[in-house]
């Protein structure tokens, strides 16, 4: 009788395409995979632990696995399973922990998936963490998300990212190309680029994300692609004004700001100023109008005072940016930050966050509008929803369109006419 798996991911894009690349694996070794939550006979859990929230949602997604799918062979791997291995390998059900170095190695270490009486972890030291693993996400057949780069060396204050993830490192640019390839073999139209710090691609091969940009762009039956999250200080003029010119490279940016407040910036480690970054956000707009710019944005951080809040208010809403995404600050243990003096309320954080949040929802609804009467190539997906489908044009503003088989992963001429009460865009195609 066939074997049953299912994946269940938390966190960041660099999670899924990761996620894929095992399941990949289980599918080539006969196994059938099921929707997490159904009963299975080998569950494989993809953590995070970028928040206090995160490390709590891992907890509860392994109790629902043992609930769902009582006698399954339990896995977990990811951030969380880096930082607190041994607290994972106490709860009860869990069979393996594997680290950073071993997520890809399940099945190296097991071999009938067999319940254990007590949990057996693989490889959950910082200074173990050394490969670069090939990675991409192949669920969805019109998006791909492409593992480029893996860890950090930014040494912020209130991340735990480079101990769970290590050094910053990646393949190859002719590495990278394989998967690229491989992902274009398969049909996606779509490529996003991710990694923890993508600018930093190349640290030791003396090659540059710019680099790998140029040869991606060359890629035959890929005719998208999207910088998923870049900081601001590594956006060269050179890969702005390469975006211009390419036919692939989409007008959309991801860049993480954290705090317009320069003070704040300073007790985060943040390698750039207010002026840097405001710098490269009218560089983008003067180069590419119709670029869409998601920002981050980190409230409540030990020392933010209500000027500081405020100047980091002002800023964004001074700033020509699409969207933000807001987090509330929250303690990790054994960083910097958690020894700071100045922590804010979680009522004051709350308030501030709902600010920001109402400053997105009207500069995202201004962007949609801006576009009412124009055309644009949009990419449509697969999934179903109600009788809709859903695309997204360059500059990544979601179209919702009855739904039509023969459009999934095709990319169609379309003319927006408005937005609807969902805040999607609609309209007619051309």
């Amino acid at each position: 009788m066939q074997k049953k798996v299912s994946f269940h991911t938390l966190g960041c894009k660099l999670n899924f395409s990761e996620t894929s690349t095992i399941a990949r694996e289980f599918t080539a070794k006969g196994f059938s995979r099921v929707n997490f939550g159904e009963d299975a006979d080998v569950v494989v859990l993809n953590t995070c632990t970028v928040t206090g929230t995160a490390d709590k949602k891992c907890r509860q997604a392994i109790k629902k696995a043992k609930k769902t799918s009582p006698n399954a062979f339990i896995a977990v791997t990811g951030c969380y399973a880096q930082a607190e291995a041994d607290k994972i390998a106490e709860i009860p059900g869990v069979d393996v922990v594997l680290g950073m170095n071993e997520k890809f190695n399940l099945f190296q270490h097991i071999e009938n998936f067999k319940k254990k009486e007590h949990a057996v972890v693989y490889s959950c030291e910082t200074s173990d963490i050394e490969n670069f693993d090939a990675a991409f996400s192949s669920g969805d057949r019109t998006r791909s998300f492409l593992k480029v780069q893996d860890g950090c060396d930014y040494p912020c204050t209130y991340c735990t990212i480079p101990s769970v993830r290590g050094k910053s490192r990646s393949g190859t640019v002719a590495e990278i190309i394989r998967q690229a390839n491989e992902i274009a073999e398969k049909g996606f139209k779509e490529i996003i680029l991710t990694g923890v710090n993508i600018g930093d691609f190349g640290k030791g091969t003396d090659e540059t994300f710019f680099d790998l940009v140029k040869a991606l762009d060359k890629i035959n039956g890929i005719e998208r692609y999207r910088i998923s999250s870049i900081e601001p200080n590594l956006i060269t003029d050179e890969i702005i004004e390469f975006t211009v010119k390419s036919n692939k490279f989409l007008p959309h940016f991801h860049i993480p700001l954290q705090s317009g407040s320069d003070k704040i910036l300073k007790l985060m480690k943040r390698r750039y100023n207010t002026e840097l970054f405001r710098s490269k956000i009218e560089r983008i707009n003067e180069l590419i109008s119709d670029v869409f710019l998601g920002i981050d944005v980190i409230v409540g951080f030990p020392g933010e005072t209500d000027v500081d809040f405020m100047n980091t208010y002002q800023f964004l809403e001074s700033l020509n940016i699409s969207f933000l995404h807001v987090f509330s600050y929250s303690v990790r243990p054994g960083t910097p930050a958690e020894m700071m003096s100045g922590k804010v309320s979680a009522k004051e954080i709350k308030r501030r966050s709902n600010l920001l949040h109402q400053l997105s929802d009207r500069k995202h609804k201004v962007f949609y509008e801006r576009f009412i009467g124009t055309e644009h190539k949009v990419l449509f997906e697969g999934a179903k929803h109600q009788n809709s489908m859903f695309g997204f044009t360059e500059n990544y503003i979601k179209v919702e369109f009855p739904y039509n088989e023969n459009l999934v992963n095709k990319i169609v001429d379309f003319q927006i006419t408005g937005i609807n009460e969902k805040g999607h865009a609609e309209g007619l195609i051309k």
